[in-house]
């Protein structure tokens, strides 16, 4: 017993001595030996056609009375349902917000910049209209055809339509899938190459979900990008697998 305390020191240095020679000796034993696993990215990607167009346009009148402004607004606004009603579009596809008011005002300035006078030159009104259908036809050739609605003396403003798909969720079913298959067969195909077979799966990650236009070279982005200037797109996801190899 007193030995033991008297070279307790020396002792446990010696055992910490012995297992780290262990640890070393079975880490060289190990080096260089194959990681008895395969790790592989499959792809799943589909093109489609949108089946939800979104158009959004605008429509201003001015006048020194508010009033005045009111009543020639309104009048355009039904002028402009009764065009889009004309053309196929129905009143429930068809969203008129609230009109927007700014006061008009213009400045004299001085020989230095400054401003010297300002004087009210009346009322500016806009009306935002947002049409949502799923008659992508129709609206596309509408939004086409505004100029129309121009000649007929209606100060209108027209975006580029705004396309999306409505069964998206089930459409990320099938990618993953198939991206999750392609994958599967990718490793099957390395282990066969190699000499062995497929093992478990050891790991799964998916990537980012991008929609992007079909036959371009929009770039992915970290997020995930979403397209919607494009009628036609291209959906692709990324799985990557890891698998043990027997």
């Amino acid at each position: 017993m007193n030995f033991f305390k008297q070279h307790f020191s020396t002792i446990l240095i010696a055992v910490a001595v012995i297992i780290t020679g262990s640890i070393l000796g079975k880490s060289y034993m190990s080096k260089g030996k194959p990681d008895d696993t395969v790790a592989v990215t499959g792809l799943g990607e589909q093109s489609f056609d949108s089946d939800l167009i979104v158009w959004n346009a605008s429509f201003s009148r001015n006048s020194y009375e508010l009033k005045d402004a009111y009543a020639q607004l309104n009048s355009d606004l039904r002028r402009v349902k009764a065009y889009l009603k004309s053309k196929g579009i129905t009143e429930n596809e068809m969203v008129f917000e609230a009109a927007g008011i700014e006061k008009i005002w213009s400045n004299v300035y001085d020989d230095e910049g400054n401003i010297k006078e300002t004087t009210f030159e009346g009322y500016s009104l806009e009306q935002n209209l947002k049409i949502s259908s799923k008659k992508v036809d129709l609206v596309e050739n509408t939004s086409r055809q505004v100029s129309e609605l121009i000649d007929a003396g209606i100060e209108l403003k027209s975006a580029a339509p705004q396309y999306y798909y409505t069964k998206l969720a089930s459409l990320k079913l099938k990618m993953i899938e198939a991206a999750t298959k392609d994958a599967h067969e990718r490793a099957e195909k390395i282990a066969e190459n190699g000499g062995g077979s497929l093992g478990k799966l050891m790991y799964a990650d998916m990537g980012i979900f991008q929609i992007t236009a079909e036959n371009s070279s929009e770039e992915y982005e970290w997020g995930g990008s979403f397209n919607t200037s494009s009628r036609r797109k291209t959906a692709s996801v990324t799985i990557r697998l890891k698998y043990a190899i027997d």
